[in-house]
């Protein structure tokens, strides 16, 4: 198969969405990562995501729309919890994605056999276009192979998927550069599931009690399903192995530093810059500023192995506070919850 890279003018687009009509797969930017972009209504086609990207079956999807009346109009969901709406009135579009009780119209390829279904109106306009040109609600993961760096531009979605799917449109750099933030109103007090771009504390100020499923910072218990993206297995990591150091700012310097030489790497901030020896560097950028950390990190992470001779890389346990927490859920999963505690 060859895959096409396309812009995004109208009549790429149009192109692209024949290609999803016809049960074909898409890659398409989002404000948040690349998704690789199914008819989500058309399991056979949903299926075809998974081998894709080498992705288990028992991960669900998130279902993408472009308008809130999407949700009734394709039958997506068996009710709307008022909670869905206060949400949507502030953070939609956006990268925010709920989960609500699945309607009848929704494959179990999308869902991986709950009955609940994740749904999100991201905010780029390519993605709107993209939607809106197909008709169609669309079934998207992040557009990698399964357990790698999610792509925040176009050529990361060609290097990973080049020859195994359709197309892709290139919209440019994703703005923020993590996954959506993900939350169940299926049952009970809301909890999230995956924190993103939309923070814990901007939940609470809507909804008022908001709870954190424990996997958020720790490994999912074993035999438990994974109720959303990102929960259940190692993701996120790139070809070298990564280790988290909990630690004081010096502790890190000196630790790096000590176990620096051949085949090291320390994914670190701006101020640490002058102060490694004898590794390679890359910085998230400036410390405690979580929304810059995030934008770069998945791209920093595959620039690691863009080196080639990197066998470990290490990084800082960031905080948890407001997009600190993205950072950390990410990192922590790149790791294999692999953590040095120096304190």
């Amino acid at each position: 198969m060859k895959t096409e890279l396309l812009g995004s003018t109208p009549e790429q687009i149009e192109k692209a969405a024949q290609i999803l009509k016809d049960g074909g797969l898409v890659g398409i930017p989002t404000e948040t990562v690349y998704g690789l972009a199914a008819n989500a209504l058309d399991g056979a086609a949903v299926a075809k995501i998974f081998e894709a990207k080498g992705r288990p079956m028992d991960n669900p999807l998130i279902v993408h729309v472009a308008d809130f009346n999407d949700i009734e109009s394709f039958e997506l969901v068996s009710e709307i919890p008022g909670s869905a709406r206060l949400l949507a009135k502030r953070f939609w579009p956006g990268p925010l994605t709920m989960i609500m009780k699945k309607g009848k119209a929704v494959p179990d390829e999308v869902s991986a056999g709950l009955d609940t279904v994740a749904i999100r109106f991201p905010s780029h306009p390519v993605a709107q276009a993209i939607i809106r040109a197909a008709q169609l609600p669309l079934a998207a993961p992040s557009a990698n192979l399964s357990g790698s760096p999610s792509p925040t531009t176009a050529r990361h979605v060609m290097n990973d998927l080049d020859g195994k799917i359709e197309a892709v449109l290139d919209g440019g750099e994703c703005e923020v550069g993590l996954e959506s933030t993900v939350i169940t109103l299926a049952d009970g007090v809301p909890r999230v599931l995956r924190p993103g771009g939309v923070t814990v504390e901007q939940l609470r100020e809507t909804l008022g009690e908001v709870e954190v499923d424990d996997a958020v910072l720790n490994q999912l218990e074993e035999g438990k399903k994974a109720a959303s993206p990102g929960m259940k297995y190692k993701h996120y990591a790139p070809k070298a192995n990564v280790v988290l150091l909990k630690c004081s700012d010096d502790e890190y310097i000196d630790y790096v530093n000590d176990h620096g030489g051949r085949g090291v790497a320390a994914l670190c901030c701006d101020e640490d810059l002058s102060r490694l020896k004898n590794v390679k560097v890359i910085s998230l950028g400036k410390r405690g500023d979580y929304s810059q950390q995030a934008h770069r990190l998945f791209d920093s992470l595959r620039r690691i192995d863009g080196y080639g001779d990197v066998i470990t890389v290490y990084s800082r346990l960031p905080h948890t506070d407001g997009v600190g927490m993205a950072v950390y859920n990410r990192l922590i999963r790149a790791a294999g919850f692999e953590v040095i505690d120096l304190e």
